[in-house]
Order: C-alpha cells, then structure tokens, then sequence
C-alpha cells in the first residue's frame, strides 16, 4: 500500500512544505549563482523508472569552460567557489523537488543517473529503475560519492527489495545527518563521481563487437561472418596498409598503440582484441 499511493502522497506533501519553507533560501541560491555565473540551473535528460527519460533540474555549480579544442575542463576546474559551496551544503539538490511535483522523481529512491550508463548496467543493475529514482537514497546515506560504484548499485538493488515507510523515514534522518557534517560529498581521487564505466563483461562484449565491425571496415568485407576464433593470418587482405589503417583505428578509438610485434605475435583476431583490452586496463 506504501509504495503504491501512500509514498506518492508523502512526496507531494512534503515538496510542497519544503519549497515554502525554503523559498527564501531557494531564491537567494538562485541570485547568487546568477551573479556569480550567470545561470542558475542546470537540466539533463535522466532515465527515471523504468528507464522513462525525463528533464532533472538542479541548481549549476560549475562553469562552462572549455579548452582550445573546445572540450569541457574537468570537473575540478569548472566548479566555482560559489558552487563549491551550493554543493557542500547539496543545496544543488533543492531545484529536484520540481521533479518530484511532477511525478519524475521520489524523495527517496536510487539517484537518476546518465542515459549512456543504461547499456553498461548488469541484469542486477538494471533492478534500480524498478522504483522512480530519489533525491536521496539507501547508497547516499551509506557514503555518497565515497563509495564504489559496485556498491552503490549493491544499495541500490537493496532499497527496491526492502522499500518501506519505516526505511525511508531512516534515510531521511540519515541524509539530515549526512547534510549537516558534510559527508560523503566527493570521492577519493575527484570533486565529483568518477564515471561509471561499466562491468568488464559488459565493456569486452561492447569492445568485441567494436573491434569485429572495425575489422569489417579495414577489410571492406561483405556478407562475411567474422568471429574472434578466425586466424589471424589467414586474412589474404592483410597487407601493410590494412594493418597501418587498423593501427590508426584502434589509436583513436582506445588512444593505445599497438606495434608491429603485437600484429606478428598474434595468432587469431581475439589474441589482438585481448591485447586492446590488456592496454586498456593498463
């Protein structure tokens, strides 16, 4: 009965409450961010239950800056000294509570993560967007960005079993806490969560079938089933510039270098992907 009507009631009530109740905070977070960098929001596509794409709006904390390439700096040096602060205080936070009027969001629930992260998730994984994704959750409460990736999802999982009144009360108070010492906003090695990069099952399959269909393409073949037991060196086509071109592939989709020894050393298609996947683990 909970998780069917009564936690959707308590979401709406509660939003309500606290966006009165902080308005003025609210609206002095958004003029101080104003004259600071001259954009207060910030809104991405997130998948929510059930993988439903939808806007999340947050409060921006970092600026736009790019290099001579124009790519984004990294996270460290775009986050601004008032964003640092917006952040510590998770008062980015704030602007979710919009999402949860709408229906897009909990108060509680597993955190709306990247669309790109959908396709990296384990069968087991995947079970995190059984519920509407929270503002916070079971993994929030139990280390935030301090924890891996792995067992943020274990938490996640374990909230979707266990989801109840009492349990979110708990993490209420526990984000309360959490909130106030200000822990658990960064990781070891980064201002914010290093990218989730997938399982490595998952990423050698993903790599596997990138490094067939680049094969394919060196090779100009057509209607041809390639496999990663096929021999190497039984490829006719090989000659030195089908292996320049493939060397050239490979540096600027995985940015490693693979020498000539490597291509001489390898017997099948799957000792070269297994070089790939070697270097890029390294």
């Amino acid at each position: 009965m909970y998780k069917k009507g009564f936690k959707r009631l308590i979401d709406v009530t509660a939003a309500v409450l606290v966006l009165i109740f902080f308005s003025p905070l609210f609206i002095g977070v958004y003029l101080l961010l104003m004259l600071s960098q001259n954009s207060a929001f910030f809104t991405q596509d997130r998948p929510g239950k059930n993988g439903k794409v939808f806007k999340l709006i947050k409060f921006k904390t970092m600026s736009d800056k790019r290099d001579a390439q124009g790519n984004l700096l990294p996270d460290a040096e775009r986050l601004t000294k008032v964003g640092k602060w917006v952040r510590s205080t998770s008062l980015d936070e704030l602007p979710q509570l919009i999402n949860v009027l709408k229906g897009d969001m909990s108060l509680i629930g597993p955190r709306p993560l990247l669309i790109k992260y959908l396709p990296l998730y384990s069968e087991t994984q995947k079970r995190r967007h059984e519920v509407k994704p929270g503002i916070t959750g079971w993994a929030q409460v139990n280390g935030r960005n301090a924890i891996s990736w792995n067992k943020k999802f274990e938490y996640d999982v374990w909230y979707v079993d266990h989801l109840s009144f009492l349990l979110d009360c708990k993490i209420v108070w526990r984000t309360i806490k959490k909130v106030i010492i200000r822990e658990g906003i960064s990781s070891d090695t980064s201002v914010t969560m290093e990218p989730f990069k997938g399982n490595n099952k998952i990423k050698h399959k993903i790599m596997e079938a990138e490094f067939l269909e680049m094969i394919t393409e060196v090779l100009e073949i057509e209607d041809r089933e390639i496999q990663l037991s096929d021999a190497f060196r039984d490829y006719d086509e090989w000659d030195s510039l089908a292996r320049l071109t493939l060397i050239a592939e490979i540096d600027d989709k995985y940015n490693i270098v693979i020498e000539e020894e490597a291509f001489k050393n390898a017997i099948t298609l799957g000792d070269l992907l297994n070089e790939i996947i070697k270097r890029t683990q390294a």
